[in-house]
């Protein structure tokens, strides 16, 4: 149901992540190294390579080293993500909008709290984070309706209702919702004050102009990048 939590993340996507991690560690060794290498070639720069200060071995070094960043440079290309994609920076509460390797827009928004919140009658548990990872966008929703789950009744200390009508807030979500999967969703709000707050449940709150610029720029399947 849209707009819920649930008590666990799915044990598919633990493996998902651990690929991206990995993979988001090699860029940033690959990186590293590179700019390690620019450094030094900068200081090799300083004389040219068929000036005599330099020498022979000074010169083999040099081409070495320029060859070295050129394959460093390839191999972080190649891990970069292609076309359209979401960054969202959940330290600083940013997302990036991404096109083509250029980003287009960088949006305030706000993610999950860390909060936790327990059911002492169902022994039930819920933390109010933001997943880290590789995501995509799994289906795209104007006008979403948010059922709200159990916990969002007892955080206000009301008894949890039977009917699906007590349960349904229209308004809640704003304009439009990207699911994310596991019932997570980059949505609207109505709190535009608070943005840039880590407050949500776990969900990813935009205001509305960025909202409506990042729904009709991704499509199903836009991979979504959270760190």
């Amino acid at each position: 149901m849209i707009g819920q939590v649930p008590d666990a993340a799915a044990p598919g996507r633990s493996g998902r992540r651990r690929t991206y991690a990995l993979l988001l560690l090699a860029g940033v060794l690959l990186l590293a190294g590179g700019l390690l290498v620019r450094a030094r070639l900068q200081l090799l720069r300083t004389s040219p390579p068929d000036a005599t200060p330099l020498g022979p071995a000074g010169q083999k070094e040099y081409r070495a080293l320029r060859q070295r960043a050129a394959a460093l440079e390839k191999q972080i290309a190649a891990l970069r993500p292609k076309g359209t994609y979401l960054i969202i920076d959940a330290g600083r509460n940013l997302l990036t909008l991404v096109k083509d390797d250029r980003p287009v827009l960088e949006a305030v928004c706000s993610t999950g709290s860390g909060r936790a919140l327990s059911d002492p009658v169902k022994k039930r548990l819920w933390v109010f984070d933001t997943p880290r990872g590789e995501f995509d966008v799994r289906a795209r929703h104007p006008h979403p309706v948010w059922v709200k789950p159990d916990w969002a009744f007892l955080e206000v200390g009301e008894p949890i209702p039977r009917d699906l009508a007590a349960r349904l807030a229209p308004t809640e979500l704003g304009d439009y919702a990207m699911d994310l999967g596991d019932g997570y969703l980059i949505h609207g709000t109505l709190y535009e004050r608070a943005l840039g707050l880590s407050i949500t449940h776990g969900c990813v709150r935009l205001g509305a102009r960025d909202l409506d610029v990042v729904y009709h720029s991704v499509r199903i399947g836009t991979p979504v990048y959270i760190f």
